[in-house]
């Protein structure tokens, strides 16, 4: 930024000196003394000069402290101030701005800053009338405030607020542009007014409290309900999903209004937290987000958003804000409260008007907040106002609003003193908080669940309440909105609002007790809800049928409330009955996936697919409620491009992942409340496979030598060996004799084998890592080349492969039909797979790697991990077995000569044509025979003969 200024400098005829000196800048100081006026002929030759002068002051703070004594000394800010106030266009105010920023930005010494905040003429710049107009000189002025806002702090506060003046220019000249129509703008403001409150400085903050809180506040939450509203039409006026971008856009301001909201309140304040949650509660949750909730057919002058935009909003302010006086009065209101507290009219205010004297109404300010800042800063130094809350709001304008030119001066003296009076005994009252007053109905109830010999079911029907009463109509919505008839579209919400309340760590464990819901309820306090979790159940059991219109994400949110309930402590405390009604909403996915149950392989796909989405994604309610997408009625087309669990399914297939689902979540939440473990799911344990780097026992063990070429062109010697789940690249131990070491491990389900063309002896395999999520494309994790010594082990191969994989996806489809309780069909043995009678009866998957691993365990124990999968006939090596001590369940197909379809002749027709390997691929056994015997070598005696594993 600065080469200008130094192929400038480098110009002027001064080259001998320094760019970053002292002289330069007496140099620098000269030049303006000389160009005072700004014309068009000396416009850059000024802003150059800025330029030069702010990187000389920058190197200055660093390198020479005489910098800033001349610059004070001079006092070189005047020339500053002089040429904004000349109307010297936006290039020079722009570039000057910048500067400006550059150099504070920069500015780390306490001292160097003090220097440049004396004398008052950085507010001076704060509170010139710029060209707004232009968004270059908003943007720049706008990050010049949020810098000094940085460099705010107990000790440099007294540069910026004058407490005799009661004059705080950085922070009224900042909260104008609250409401920009620049997001970035925006969020700048937001964060110089947060930088502004964490000072610790009392008079400051009696300052903001006492002339600024009011005004900002009110106008804040009046500029986050016309938000609202807006969202609402929004929402009434896309149901076909087409307008999803603004929708969205919306969504995400009401979230940054939240957060900005809950980081004024965590910086705990607690005067400046006292205003805004009267404003936040009486100005807009209540009478516009908790009103809206009942009473939708009744025509009224209050505003309105529809019902499933307020649970959803209520949501996001339970899930983001956690002050406790705030939430607390909003979930007592919720919970316990009636529509009587939006008519009641305080007593002290009867004689206001209509509009005023209502407690909670979303109303607009009487005046701007450019306005009411400009008629609070002429008020004087003196006088003090009356600590505000809601009741208050705009009560004072209106007594010191003066028409212009009618001033009495003997009026604003009785004024002034009857606001002293005032003065001196709000100083003695706290602010006025809300209180929701509770109708004798509420209490009553409450007393019948603290009553220790009323029944638990008494109990639960007084948490629920009178549900068909419109003693506590908040509430009621709630509980029916539950009974989910039609469609899930507003019971998402409620869910989403449970769960939010449940886990707010602001609401006291009591208030929620009184529905049972506290996630920490009391030791005595041994029950549950009831009616609420009938409730759940039957939307777990409107899930699992055929037709029901649940989605995937309120059964899922129902499963988590219903396991927050009932489970305290680790004791599941749910009834006989309830969990009767449970396993019958279980018994019936398992009837709906029945229907879906299919033995081709995209079912198997389908069933892994699922189960990994839902253990790697569980539903996070926080991500839930940031999609715009739920605020829409549910949709069964994916071309909307919402996903699968916030919509309903579409097709045959989205059906049948829906089902699956399902079923793994209602067997999930059974299990767990009968504390029963998991032992047949997933289908495929990563505990239980073969991992990279695993040492096995490969004594009597069928392996086939091969070259693997990667799509790299790497070339690497391998023997393959084929087991019931898993194919595996191996090389032989170097310490240990009849050992190798797995270099890589696939799933044989997941490959795909193909020929090659114009080499018989070689096979293209690829094996696909199981994808994440049913719509990812499938990574490949091995894409190779097998090259093997001659075609006919480029056969036995291929065949070993395909006949393996499709044992592997059988075995693991008859372990779905066990889980459906389907009958387990006989299927016809898979030949090289098949399995004596007492070796089937007793095969559980994967079970014999336990004891081959790379631990140091005593030798005595191994046992071959292979040796215990049947030979696959036609491989040469395995006809060498003596017949005399084979079994006949174990033993191979009776060989036929010439086979080519997996048989091959005596063990001699191959051996005679192997070819030694090369010696840097030992082998720990050799398997070598010749007219019928079989001779195990040694690592040694493999060397000396040029023998190889096969």
């Amino acid at each position: 930024m600065f080469g200008r200024s130094k192929s400038w400098v480098s110009g002027s005829g001064r080259s001998g000196s320094s760019v970053h000196s002292l002289d330069r800048l007496k140099y620098m100081y000269h030049v303006l003394t000389k160009n005072t006026t700004v014309t068009d002929l000396n416009r850059n030759l000024l802003v150059e000069t800025i330029r030069s002068i702010t990187e000389i002051l920058i190197w200055g703070d660093q390198n020479d402290s005489s910098v800033f004594d001349f610059f004070l000394e001079k006092n070189m800010f005047v020339f500053f101030l002089n040429i904004l106030r000349q109307k010297s266009g936006r290039y020079v105010c722009g570039q000057l701005l910048q500067t400006l920023n550059m150099l504070f930005e920069n500015i780390n010494h306490e001292t160097s800053l003090y220097y440049l905040l004396s004398n008052n003429h950085v507010n001076s710049i704060i509170v010139h009338k710029f060209d707004f107009s232009d968004e270059e000189i908003m943007g720049y002025y706008i990050c010049f405030l949020k810098t000094l806002s940085v460099k705010l702090n107990s000790h440099t506060v007294h540069f910026f607020y004058n407490e005799h003046t009661n004059d705080f220019a950085l922070y009224t000249e900042a909260i104008k542009f609250f409401n920009h129509p620049e997001h970035m703008v925006r969020v700048a403001v937001r964060n110089i007014t947060l930088n502004i409150y964490k000072v610790n400085n009392q008079p400051m903050l009696h300052y903001i409290r006492d002339k600024t809180a009011v005004p900002y506040f009110s106008n804040l939450v009046w500029f986050i309900g016309i938000h609202v509203i807006e969202l609402d039409k929004c929402v009434q006026t896309d149901e076909e999903h087409k307008n999803r971008g603004s929708l969205s856009n919306l969504v995400s301001q009401h979230l940054d209004h939240l957060n900005y909201l809950n980081d004024i309140l965590i910086i705990n304040c607690e005067f400046l937290n006292d205003v805004l949650t009267d404003h936040l509660l009486n100005r807009l949750l209540l009478p516009l987000y908790v009103y809206s909730l009942v009473n939708q057919d009744q025509p009224t002058d209050r505003p309105r958003i529809t019902p499933q935009v307020s649970l959803y909003l209520l949501s996001q302010v339970f899930l983001t804000i956690h002050y406790a006086p705030l939430v607390n009065s909003l979930a007592d209101v919720i919970l316990n409260g009636d529509l009587s507290m939006f008519s009641s009219k305080p007593e002290h205010h009867v004689q206001r008007s209509t509009e005023e004297s209502n407690i909670r109404c979303f109303i607009k300010p009487q005046e701007s907040l450019e306005k009411s800042l400009e008629i609070n800063r002429q008020k004087g130094t003196k006088k003090i106002q009356k600590r505000p809350n809601y009741k208050n709001v705009g009560e004072e304008e209106e007594e010191d609003k003066v028409p212009d030119g009618q001033e009495d001066p003997d009026k604003a003296k009785s004024t002034e003193s009857g606001l002293k009076g005032i003065k001196a005994s709000a100083e003695t009252e706290e602010i006025e908080m809300v209180i929701m007053e509770r109708s004798k109905a509420a209490e009553k109830s409450l007393s019948m669940v603290k009553e220790e010999n009323t029944t638990d079911e008494e109990k639960s029907a007084a948490a629920a309440g009178a549900i068909t009463s419109a003693i506590r109509p908040f509430l009621d919505m709630v509980y029916s909105t539950l009974e989910c008839s039609d469609d899930d579209y507003y019971t998402l919400f409620v869910l989403c609002l449970l769960y939010a309340m449940s886990h707010n760590n602001g609401i006291e464990p009591a208030k929620l007790e009184n529905i049972q819901l506290s996630l920490h309820p009391a030791k005595e306090n041994r029950t549950y809800n009831h009616v609420l979790v009938e409730r759940l159940i039957r939307i777990m059991n409107q899930a699992a049928h055929p037709d029901g219109k649940v989605r995937l994400a309120p059964l899922e949110l129902a499963c988590i409330l219903l396991k927050q309930l009932v489970l305290i402590d680790g004791d599941c405390i749910i009834k006989d009955v309830h969990l009767a009604c449970l396993e019958g909403a279980r018994e019936e996915s398992v009837h709906l996936l029945r229907h879906f149950y299919k033995g081709e392989e995209i079912f198997l796909d389908m069933f892994e697919d699922e189960y990994r989405s839902m253990m790697s994604k569980p539903l996070n309610v926080e991500y839930l409620m940031m999609d715009e997408s739920i605020l829409l009625p549910p949709t069964g087309t994916p071309l909307t491009g919402i996903d699968f669990v916030k919509r309903l399914p579409c097709g045959d297939v989205e059906r049948t992942r829906r089902a699956i689902r399902v079923f793994f979540m209602l067997r999930s939440l059974s299990l767990q409340l009968r504390k029963e473990p998991e032992t047949q799911l997933p289908l495929t344990r990563e505990e239980d496979l073969i991992k990279t780097d695993d040492v096995l026992d490969l004594n009597n063990s069928d392996l086939i030598a091969c070259t693997v070429i990667t799509k790299e062109g790497d070339q690497v010697q391998r023997f393959l060996a084929v087991d019931i789940y898993q194919m595996s690249l191996v090389e032989p131990d170097s310490k240990r004799l009849g050992w190798g070491v797995v270099k890589f491990a696939g799933l044989l389900q997941d490959m795909q084998v193909t020929g090659v063309e114009d080499d018989s002896r070689a096979l293209n395999i690829t094996i696909h890592k199981p994808a994440s999520t049913p719509h990812s494309k499938p990574y490949p994790i091995l894409q190779a080349t097998f090259i093997f010594s001659d075609h006919i082990r480029c056969i036995i191969a291929k065949q070993r492969l395909a006949k393996g994989r499709i044992q592997a996806r059988r075995m693991k489809m008859q372990r779905i039909a066990a889980l459906l309780d389907l009958p387990v069909q006989p299927s016809k043995e898979v030949v090289g797979f098949g399995h004596s009678s007492s070796s089937a009866a007793q095969h559980l998957p994967f079970r014999f790697y336990e004891q081959s691993r790379r631990v140091g365990s005593d030798q005595a124990v191994q046992r071959s991990v292979f040796a215990s999968v049947d030979k696959v006939p036609g491989f040469a090596v395995a006809q060498c077995i003596n017949q005399h001590s084979a079994s006949p369940a174990s033993s191979p197909s009776p060989p036929s000569s010439g086979s080519s379809s997996g048989s091959t002749g005596p063990c001699d027709s191959v051996t005679t044509s192997l070819t030694s390997t090369p010696s840097t691929v030992q082998s720990p056994s050799v398997r070598s025979g010749r007219k019928g015997r079989r001779r195990v070598f040694s690592l040694s005696e493999a060397d000396s003969h040029g023998g190889h594993w096969v």
